[in-house]
C-alpha cells in the first residue's frame, strides 16, 4: 500500500495529489486554475508548482475547498479530464493504428522541457522533447521517455551590476518536484546497477507522468556511488569530455538497461540528437548475446531506430578522442562481436569518435527539423555516404512544431472557445478550420493581445522589483531589467540562447539609426531581451554584457531591457506578450527556431531571417522577412546588409503599421496580420502535425517491421 504524500488533503478532494503528480496540469489551464483557487498568492509564489503548493498550503484552505460547491464542481470536471488524458484507447493513434496501440516507443533525450518546476532542460532541444511527449499523450501514441534528473539542473542566470552573467546552480528539491519513484510504490527506491566497460555505477530511477506518457529519469546522486559518480548526472551539459562521455554512457547504455529492469520492451527507439546514441550499440549487444552476428543485429536495430538531429553547428555534435573511447569501452566491443578497431569505426569522423556519426550509421530513419535544415544536413553529413549524391543522402526532414495547449495563452484559448468552439483544441492541426479565426471581432482579439502585453510588462517589472528587494541592486540594474517599459510602445522581443550565430546585437549595428526610431516621441519602440549564454561561451557572455550596458544607459533607459534568467515560465510571458518577435541568425544555421512558432500562435508577428521554420512559414502577409533566403546554403556573414534590411522594415512597414490607428485606437492593418499569423501558423506548425508525421512516416513502419521480425 502506498503512503499518501499529502495526508492533510481531505478525502473528498484527495485526487489533487494524483493531479499534482501528472504534468497534464501544465497544459490544462482549467487544472491550473483549480490549484490557483486553493491559494492564489501561494500559487504565484511557487511559480505554479502544485506539488510545492500542496506541501506549503495551510490545511484550513484545503478543508474549505472540500466544502466549496463551486470548487468541487470544477474538481470533478478536472478529474474527468485527467482520466481521459491517461487513457489511450479513444485517441488518434489507437483509432488509426489499432494493431500497434500497445507497441511501446522509447524516446531518448538528454533534456526534457516540461515545466519550470522540473528544470531538466536548457533550451530548444529540451522544450521540443517535452512538447513531443505531451503531444504523444494527447494523440494516444504509446511513447515513453528516457533521460536524466539533474539535481543541479541547468544554471540560474543572474546579471551583475557590471553587466556580466553569473552562473548559479541550485539543488533540485525532489520532494517539491512533480516526480515519483519508478518503484511500484512511490516510497521505495528503484535502484539499478550499471556495469559498462570501466564504469561501475548505481542509478536510481524516477518517473514523471505526462498524461498517458511516462518519463523514466535516471539519477546517480545516491549514497552507493563514489563522489565522482554521484555527480555524473548533477548538471545538464556540464563538465569536460571525460565527464560527458561517462554521462552519455549512462544515458544510452544505462537507459536501455533500466527499461529492461522495469520490464519494458520497446518496439521502436527514437534518439533525440546524438547524445543518446550509445543506446543503439547496447541494443546490438543484446541481440549479439542471443546468438546473432553483429551485422544481423545491426540490421534489426537500424530497421527499428530513429535519429532526429537538431543543429548544423559542429559544436552541437559531441565527439570524443579515441583513447577515451578505448578506456571506457574496453571489453564492451567483445560483447558486440567486434574488434576494438571495428568498434571505433562505428563513430569514426576525422580523428575522433562522433556521436552523431554513430547514430547516422546505426539508425534506419533519420531526420532534420525543417525543410531547409534537411538540405543543410544532407550536405553536412554526405561524408557518411560518400558514394551518394547530396540529394540522395538518406536524411529526411520533419519540421518541428510546438504543443499548442502548452503555449497558447489561456486568455486566447478562452477567446477561441467562444468563437471557434471548444473543439478547436482537438482540431488545431486542421488547416481549413483556422480560416474561422478571421471572423473574430477585431476589438476582442486586440483587447486580448493588450491584456497579454500588460501581463508581460508587469512580469518584467516584478522581476526587477524582486531583485531590488532581495539584493538591493544598483538602481541602474532595476532600470535595465525593465521597470520603465511603456505599455503603449511597440514592443519587440528577442529571447533565445546567446551565442554568436544568433546575432543578438544585430539591431544595434547602426546605433544612431535605431536610437532615432526608439526615441521617437510619437511612435516609440522598445526592445526586451532575454536569454542565457552557455557557461563556456565567452562570446555569448560578451553579447549579454553589450546589451545589458545599453539597457542601463541613460540615453536608452526605458527603451531597452534585459530580463534575466530566461526559462519556461518567462517564455510564456515573452511569447504571448510582445508585439514583434525578432530572430536574426546567420543563415542557414537556425535549424528550426520554435520560439517564433510559439509567438506566432499567440498572434505575435515575426520579423525573421528566412531560415529554419520561417523559410516555410512566411507567406508575405503574416510577418516580415529580413534579407533573402539562403539558397546557396553557405553561411551568411553580411551583417550590414541584414541590419539595413531590418531597419527598412521597421521604418517603412512595421512601425507605421502598428501606429496606424482609427478613432477607437484600433490598428486594423496590424490586427489583420495578427489574425493571419494565427490562421497560417497554428495548424501547420503545431506538435500535433509534427508528431502525426513522425508516427505515420517512421513510428508505424518501424513498429510493423519489428512486429514482423518478432513473429
Amino acid at each position: 500500500m502506498q503512503i499518501r504524500r499529502f495526508p492533510q488533503i481531505p478525502e473528498r478532494i484527495e485526487r489533487l495529489e494524483e493531479l499534482a503528480y501528472n504534468l497534464k496540469w501544465s497544459w490544462d489551464y482549467r487544472a491550473r486554475l483549480l490549484f490557483k483557487r486553493l491559494d492564489p498568492d501561494l500559487w504565484k509564489n511557487t511559480q505554479h508548482n502544485p506539488v510545492k503548493l500542496l506541501h506549503d498550503i495551510e490545511p484550513v484552505r484545503l478543508s474549505a475547498a472540500a466544502r466549496d460547491p463551486d470548487f468541487l464542481r470544477v474538481y470533478e470536471v478536472t478529474m474527468k479530464a485527467l482520466d481521459r488524458a491517461t487513457r489511450r484507447n479513444d485517441k488518434w493513434f489507437p483509432r488509426q493504428f489499432p494493431d500497434l496501440a500497445r507497441e511501446p516507443i522509447a524516446y531518448f533525450s538528454a533534456e526534457f522541457g516540461l515545466h519550470t518546476s522540473l528544470p531538466i532542460y536548457s533550451g530548444g532541444l529540451g522544450i521540443l522533447a517535452g512538447d513531443h511527449c505531451k503531444e504523444s499523450s494527447d494523440l494516444g501514441i504509446p511513447l515513453l521517455g528516457v533521460g536524466f534528473v539533474y539535481p543541479q539542473g541547468y544554471f540560474h542566470q543572474r546579471i551583475q551590476a557590471d553587466g556580466w552573467q553569473e552562473d548559479i546552480y541550485e539543488l533540485l528539491e525532489r520532494r517539491e518536484a512533480p516526480i515519483e519513484s519508478a518503484a511500484p510504490t512511490h516510497d521505495e527506491r528503484f535502484l539499478v546497477e550499471l556495469n559498462v566497460g570501466s564504469l561501475r555505477v548505481f542509478v536510481v530511477v524516477w518517473r514523471v507522468n505526462l498524461g498517458s506518457v511516462p518519463l523514466y529519469l535516471m539519477d546517480t546522486d545516491v549514497e552507493e556511488n563514489q563522489q565522482g559518480d554521484r555527480e555524473l548526472s548533477a548538471r545538464l551539459y556540464g563538465g569536460d569530455k571525460e565527464h560527458r562521455v561517462r554521462q552519455e554512457i549512462v544515458l544510452g547504455v544505462g537507459g536501455v538497461r533500466i527499461l529492461r529492469a522495469l520490464g519494458i520492451q520497446p518496439t521502436v527507439f527514437h534518439a533525440n540528437e546524438g547524445h543518446t546514441a550509445f543506446m543503439l550499440v547496447e541494443r546490438v549487444r543484446e541481440f549479439v548475446q542471443r546468438g546473432q552476428t553483429f551485422e544481423e543485429a545491426a540490421e534489426q536495430i537500424r530497421a527499428t531506430s530513429l535519429l532526429t538531429t537538431h543543429t548544423p553547428v559542429p559544436a552541437g555534435h559531441d565527439a570524443f578522442p579515441f583513447h577515451m573511447m578505448e578506456k571506457h569501452f574496453a571489453g564492451y566491443w567483445d560483447d558486440l562481436g567486434l574488434t576494438k578497431q571495428e568498434f571505433l569505426e562505428l563513430g569514426k569522423f576525422g580523428d575522433s569518435f562522433n556521436m552523431t556519426v554513430l547514430a547516422l550509421r546505426m539508425t534506419g530513419w533519420r531526420n532534420a527539423v525543417s525543410h531547409l535544415h534537411g538540405r543543410v544536413t544532407r550536405r553536412m553529413w554526405q561524408v557518411v555516404w560518400p558514394n551518394l549524391p547530396e540529394d540522395q543522402v538518406p536524411i529526411t526532414s520533419v519540421t518541428n512544431g510546438v504543443h499548442a495547449p502548452t503555449w497558447i495563452a489561456p486568455e486566447l484559448s478562452l477567446l477561441f472557445d467562444r468563437h471557434l468552439g471548444p473543439e478547436w483544441v482537438d482540431r488545431h492541426d486542421d488547416i481549413s478550420f483556422w480560416n474561422r479565426v478571421m471572423d473574430i471581432p477585431e476589438e476582442e482579439i486586440w483587447n486580448v493581445h493588450l491584456l497579454l502585453k500588460r501581463k508581460f510588462l508587469t512580469f518584467a517589472r516584478e522581476k526587477a522589483r524582486e531583485r531590488w528587494s532581495l539584493d538591493r541592486v544598483d538602481p541602474r540594474q532595476v532600470i535595465a531589467m525593465g521597470t520603465l517599459l511603456d505599455p503603449d510602445a511597440l514592443t519587440i522581443g528577442f529571447a533565445r540562447r546567446f551565442t554568436g550565430y544568433k546575432r543578438a546585437a544585430l539591431i544595434f549595428h547602426d546605433l544612431n539609426r535605431i536610437r532615432t526610431m526608439m526615441l521617437d516621441q510619437w511612435r516609440p519602440v522598445q526592445i526586451v531581451f532575454a536569454g542565457k549564454a552557455h557557461p563556456a561561451d565567452e562570446h555569448g557572455k560578451h553579447l549579454i554584457h553589450q546589451i545589458y550596458s545599453l539597457a542601463a544607459d541613460n540615453g536608452m533607459a526605458g527603451h531597452v531591457a534585459f530580463v534575466e534568467n530566461y526559462e519556461m515560465h518567462a517564455a510564456h510571458f515573452f511569447t504571448q506578450g510582445v508585439d514583434v518577435w525578432l530572430n536574426n541568425p546567420r543563415p542557414p544555421l537556425e535549424a528550426c527556431g520554435t520560439s517564433g512558432q510559439k509567438a506566432a500562435m499567440n498572434g505575435v508577428l515575426n520579423v525573421s531571417m528566412l531560415d529554419g521554420w520561417w523559410y516555410e512559414g512566411y507567406n508575405g502577409n503574416n510577418g516580415w522577412a529580413i534579407g533573402d533566403p539562403p539558397e546557396d546554403l553557405e553561411v551568411h556573414y553580411d551583417d550590414a546588409a541584414d541590419a539595413e534590411s531590418l531597419y527598412r522594415l521597421l521604418e517603412q512597414q512595421i512601425i507605421p503599421l502598428y501606429y496606424d490607428r482609427d478613432k477607437n485606437d484600433l490598428p486594423h492593418g496590424w490586427i489583420q496580420m495578427l489574425k493571419e499569423t494565427i490562421r497560417s501558423i497554428v495548424p501547420r506548425f503545431s506538435a500535433s502535425r509534427m508528431v502525426k508525421e513522425y508516427a505515420s512516416r517512421m513510428y508505424v513502419p518501424a513498429s510493423r517491421q519489428a512486429v514482423k521480425v518478432r513473429s
